[in-house]
């Protein structure tokens, strides 16, 4: 009696568990972006209701770094976030994957009428330099925090791009920290004089300010970057690989909506983006300006991951180094796309 009485109480308590991760709720992370416009398509068409997940709680962050701050809390299931952030999410132990990409080449650099001019008239490298000189401060330009894939092509545009030293960079820019909200209202107010920033933000701007000039576009900044990715935890694959399959089907079909008709996602897409107070005709500005830059395959950003990751750890920040064969998952697209 006594054995029959722990096997039913070992039975019962797994039980207990199961029923407890069952019922709870999907969590899912996500940025109000254009660049993670799939996940805003994937809560719109039924896709989780379909796959048996109701009620999902949503949690909206203004970059990045946030989402990688809950990931490591053991918050969040599902996330899109920059590859960057996912990158230092894993290197300090989140146990997530990456199993498909959203969107590559995503960062624009957005300059005003005070700095604009020395873009369009001499040469890229010395435009900063000149700016100081002529006006006695250095220019001011906003992005993400330090370790966000806009700070990081930003700083490889400088660099890489543009041949600046750090030394260089310091003596003619003042570069802040914002989360997307705040680099808008900074552009809006002139508070500054340029960023490195993504969609809607920058056809926001380039619609309410004639002098703004888009200098330099994702592939000038940092060619074949990746950007935004949506990663599962590793328990949610092992738990409900079905769950994980469909969210990646769910993921293809809405690039392939984005990519060929893009005026059909504005409603989703813009329910989600700018409070869902952004006109319809910037959503879908913003969307076309990205079409060609949308990509669901892991497999595509793979090598451009390896350039980032190496660029983040000369920069330190990436200070530890991050095992890129385990950091994707891409089987799920794999198989898809064989079906």
């Amino acid at each position: 009696m006594r054995h029959f009485i722990i096997l039913m109480t070992l039975f019962l308590g797994s039980l207990s568990s199961f029923v407890t991760a069952a019922d709870k709720a999907l969590e899912i992370g996500y940025m109000p972006i254009i660049p993670v416009s799939q996940v805003f398509i994937t809560l719109e068409n039924n896709t989780l209701s379909n796959a048996g997940v109701n009620d999902p709680e949503l949690f909206q962050f203004q970059n990045g770094p946030a989402i990688v701050q809950a990931l490591l809390a053991d918050q969040l299931d599902v996330a899109y976030l920059g590859i960057g952030p996912a990158m230092v999410a894993r290197a300090k132990g989140a146990d997530i994957k990456v199993v498909a990409s959203n969107i590559v080449e995503q960062i624009s650099m957005v300059t005003l009428g005070n700095l604009s001019p020395y873009f369009e008239n001499g040469e890229a490298k010395t435009a900063f330099a000149r700016f100081k000189a002529d006006t006695g401060r250095k220019a001011v330009i906003s992005t993400f925090p330090r370790g966000s894939v806009p700070e990081t092509v930003l700083q490889y545009w400088l660099q890489k791009q543009l041949g600046l030293t750090r030394e260089e960079i310091t003596q003619n820019i003042d570069i802040i920290y914002q989360g997307a909200a705040q680099v808008q209202q900074a552009l809006m107010t002139e508070a500054v004089d340029g960023a490195a920033i993504l969609e809607p933000v920058v056809s926001i701007i380039s619609d309410k300010k004639s002098d703004a000039k888009v200098v330099a576009s994702g592939s000038d900044m940092f060619p074949h970057q990746p950007g935004a990715v949506m990663v599962v935890r590793e328990s949610l694959i092992s738990e409900q690989p079905e769950l994980v399959k469909a969210l990646v089907k769910a993921h293809i079909d809405a690039t392939n909506l984005l990519r060929n008709t893009p005026e059909k996602t504005v409603k989703s897409v813009g329910k989600y983006v700018g409070g869902g107070r952004l006109p319809s005709k910037i959503t879908l500005t913003a969307l076309k300006n990205s079409r060609d830059q949308f990509e669901a395959d892991p497999n595509a950003i793979i090598d451009g991951t390896r350039t980032m990751h190496d660029f983040q750890a000369s920069q330190g920040t990436l200070k530890v180094s991050v095992d890129l064969d385990r950091l994707f998952d891409v089987r799920f697209y794999n198989e898809l796309i064989k079906e």
